[in-house]
C-alpha cells in the first residue's frame, strides 16, 4: 500500500506578529519575473497561520500548511518552528 500524498500548499517564512492569542502572521519572501520586464522581483504575502500552543515567537522562521478555514482570515496553521530567533 502506498503512503497518503498530501495536496496541502506549503510555505516558509518569517513570524512579523504573535501578539494575538494561538494566532501568528508569517510574512512569506517570492521571487518572480517581472511580466513586462522579465525583471526578478521579489513579492512579499502576509498569511495568519494558527498556532495551537503558541510556540513561535517575532522573529522566527516557521513552516505553515492549508487547512479549513479556521476563522475569518485563518486557512493556515503553524507545521513547524525551523529556526529560532537569533539574540
Amino acid at each position: 500500500m502506498e503512503p497518503k500524498v498530501s495536496h496541502r500548499k506549503k510555505r516558509s517564512g518569517v513570524v512579523i506578529s504573535d501578539a494575538a492569542d494561538k494566532t501568528i502572521v508569517v510574512n512569506v519572501t517570492r521571487m518572480a519575473k517581472h511580466p513586462l520586464y522579465r525583471k526578478l522581483i521579489k513579492i512579499n504575502k502576509k498569511y495568519h497561520a494558527h498556532d495551537e500552543k503558541n510556540l513561535a515567537r517575532k522573529g522566527d522562521f516557521v513552516n505553515i500548511i492549508e487547512c479549513r478555514p479556521l476563522s475569518k482570515t485563518k486557512r493556515w496553521r503553524l507545521q513547524s518552528v525551523v529556526e529560532g530567533k537569533k539574540a
